[in-house]
């Protein structure tokens, strides 16, 4: 990345993967992470162990978190907590997503979205 402060969607897609990833780091600052996300057919991704933050950049689909299901596009702000299964099905081919990472393996205690 150019700036280790920010990052423009068209620089985040051109980041290379590393071996083993399906999403790329663009920035990480203390507890924070932030990667990059595209899959391409599927998402086979599982449940991580710090809470989460998807942006979606571009494209459409179904959100799967827990027992629920919703559509999401552009703009869509995606929250998970530490430890719930969720997935992105049937999405565009142009599909991709900002995620972000925070706070101790767990998640947070007081997680009123849990």
């Amino acid at each position: 990345m150019k700036h280790a402060w920010r990052a423009t969607a068209s620089e985040a897609a051109a980041a290379r993967l590393p071996e083993g990833r399906r999403s790329a780091e663009i920035l990480r600052h203390g507890s924070l992470e932030v990667r990059w996300y595209a899959p391409k057919g599927t998402d086979p991704q599982s449940p991580h162990d710090r809470d989460e933050i998807y942006v979606v950049a571009r494209g459409r689909g179904t959100f799967i978190r827990g027992a629920e299901r919703v559509a999401f596009g552009p703009n869509d702000l995606l929250f998970v907590p530490a430890g719930m299964a969720h997935r992105f099905e049937d999405f565009s081919e142009d599909f991709a997503t900002w995620v972000a990472f925070w706070g101790p393996r767990g998640g947070e205690r007081d997680n009123p979205f849990a």
